[in-house]
């Protein structure tokens, strides 16, 4: 283990596919990568995108972990592998038996959405969220959501599981305990025992309403008189949690031949992938890392000693060693970035496929061939003619909550809106809007963590969109008033998991020393243009306005439902 040739595996889930790293794990050098789609998930299977249902099924999982491990642990020797870990999205959880197996894996269960991994992006929970938070006020014990940020949202832990227990009572019943998806593939690798396996801090601080303060997770009496259904669940889930650089244990027998390596090779402590991703941006004290995706999660660090009791309201949590042991880490973010940009440009192609689908000429891979090129040019063109829209010329605005708000203050329930359409607007304009809207909505998070005492003081870029969209960062440096910095990595967060794993393996003593060793540097800094900053700041001044407009009519709104809900009842 002490040669010079020792490699680590990160492995990242994200939300269309899986991909893995082998990296140098002395020089974060990164040797070979691999990517794998989820089969099942690109045909939206098990999910309903018009009532928010998007579940994911544990095969297309263990098929991309086979896939893209055993493509690059071919490139090296397996006993020169020394470590992996895995980061997943988050909060995503699924069902377990006693043995650890994902419900979804059992031929009764193998076909029922409810069993499957609920993804992070999954909102049908919205009336259990709401649940939780006013018992959490009102129940006369700790507030258990003060420590992620006071508002529970409908994208984590406790509010999915009471909402499928609810739905389903198969499920309810086989269900022995949950898993946040970081944990279960680390389970499924080590073949640890479910009642004794280290389950994440990162996803349990965040997401599930663990904290040391009140002797780890919510008592069971608060979550009984949530949900009397899960009387026996706290007592299957974990008291204890670990940070993401520790060992969970070993690669199984099984695993090390389904993979191509050795039962040597050591699994690290699994976690969310916006946390590895800061890692491998090289996070440091009061810096945020913006990781752009499907979402963005933003992530800041700050020393323990000086945020003493300091607690931020309205964001995704606060979890000592969340992201660096030793240091707190704060999660903010946005439900829809690239999502959000998709969805647009899924409304322009419509036509387009629909004519395609119509087809006489073409065969099917001559369509999915055509489509898939014009889907890249049609982005690539909406980024350069919305780019040379000048700001000051269209007054198209829009809010960035066509997926709920994460943060500051989560509300799922929200939608988003565009205003001052004309009949000179343009798909570009439109675009620009969205982009904007991002932008502002990022500006409202950092404004947020200002106010509450924990300065930004630098802004850090990484993922598809911050490499791919020049516009994007440039609007977002505009906006903010702020250099930003791009990461090297492509792969940010199977870089940062690599990093654990490198710790773990015990080539490096400790996160800050596998950063300093291994991390790739910066690729760009967008500067902002003076020019363009006073226009945005009167534009964001009139996209606060416009939200807190929207959201009064959203509340209005759902206070006459549930009137006439309660008049239909009575």
């Amino acid at each position: 283990m002490q040669t010079s040739d020792s490699y680590v595996i990160g492995i990242d889930y994200g939300t269309d596919s899986v991909r893995a790293l082998l990296v140098n794990a002395r020089t974060g050098a990164e040797v070979a990568q691999a990517v794998h789609p989820y089969a099942r998930w690109k045909e939206q299977r098990y999910c309903n995108a018009a009532k928010n249902q998007f579940r994911q099924h544990p095969l297309d999982h263990i098929e991309g972990l086979e896939a893209t491990v055993r493509q690059v642990a071919s490139r090296v020797p397996a006993e020169q592998i020394v470590g992996l870990a895995v980061d997943t999205t988050g909060s995503t959880p699924g069902p377990v038996n006693e043995q650890g197996v994902a419900l979804a894996l059992l031929p009764e269960f193998a076909e029922n959405p409810n069993a499957m991994f609920v993804l992070w992006k999954d909102h049908t929970a919205l009336a259990e969220a709401a649940e939780i938070n006013q018992k959490a006020r009102t129940w006369g014990g700790d507030d258990y959501t003060k420590f992620e940020g006071g508002i529970y949202s409908s994208e984590w832990f406790w509010a999915k599981i009471m909402h499928v227990t609810r739905q389903d009572e198969a499920v309810a019943q086989a269900a022995y305990s949950w898993m946040e998806h970081c944990d279960w593939l680390t389970l499924l690798l080590t073949g640890a025992d479910l009642h004794t396996f280290k389950r994440s801090r990162c996803a349990a601080g965040h997401k599930a309403m663990w904290h040391h303060s009140w002797g780890g997770l919510p008592m069971e009496h608060f979550i009984v008189e949530l949900e009397p259904k899960l009387t026996l669940l706290r007592g299957h889930l974990y008291q204890d949690t670990f940070t993401a650089d520790e060992v969970a244990g070993h690669l199984s027998e099984e695993w090390a031949t389904r993979l191509g390596l050795t039962t040597k090779t050591v699994v690290a402590v699994g976690t969310f992938d916006a946390h590895a991703g800061a890692v491998a941006g090289e996070i440091e004290a009061y810096s945020m890392v913006k990781v752009m995706g499907t979402s963005t999660c933003d992530i800041v660090v700050a020393p323990m000693d000086e945020v003493g009791e300091k607690l931020v309201p309205g964001i995704c949590g606060q979890v000592d060693g969340s992201v660096i042991p030793g240091m707190l880490g704060l999660e903010a973010g946005q439900s829809a970035v690239g999502d959000l940009l998709a969805w647009f440009r899924q409304v322009i192609e419509w036509p387009l496929n629909t004519m395609l689908a119509g087809s006489k000429v073409l065969s099917a891979e001559q369509q999915q061939a055509l489509r898939q090129e014009m889907s890249d040019t049609i982005m690539v063109e909406l980024n350069q003619a919305a780019a040379a829209i000048d700001p000051e010329e269209t007054a198209v605005l829009a809010l960035d909550w066509v997926n709920g708000r994460r943060t500051p203050d989560a509300n799922q329930a929200l939608k988003g809106a565009i205003m001052n359409l004309t009949m000179g607007t343009t798909a570009p304009h439109i675009f620009r809007a969205l982009v904007e809207a991002i932008c502002y909505g990022s500006k409202q998070i950092v404004e947020r963590f200002e106010q509450e005492g924990i300065p930004i003081k630098q802004v850090i870029g990484l993922g598809g969109v911050a490499k791919k969209s020049a516009f994007m960062m440039q609007t977002l440096a505009d906006v903010l008033n702020r250099p930003i910095k791009v990461a090297e990595s492509d792969q940010a967060p199977a870089l940062g998991a690599a990093m654990y794993a490198a710790v773990a393996a015990g080539i490096h003593p400790d996160v800050v020393s596998a950063q300093r060793a291994m991390g790739n540097g910066f690729a760009d800094t967008y500067e902002p243009n003076p020019q363009r900053v006073a226009d945005y700041q009167r534009r964001y001044e009139q996209y606060q306005a416009f939200g807190q407009y929207v959201e009064q009519a959203t509340e209005l709104r759902r206070g006459e439902v549930a009137e006439t809900e309660l008049i239909e009842q009575a």
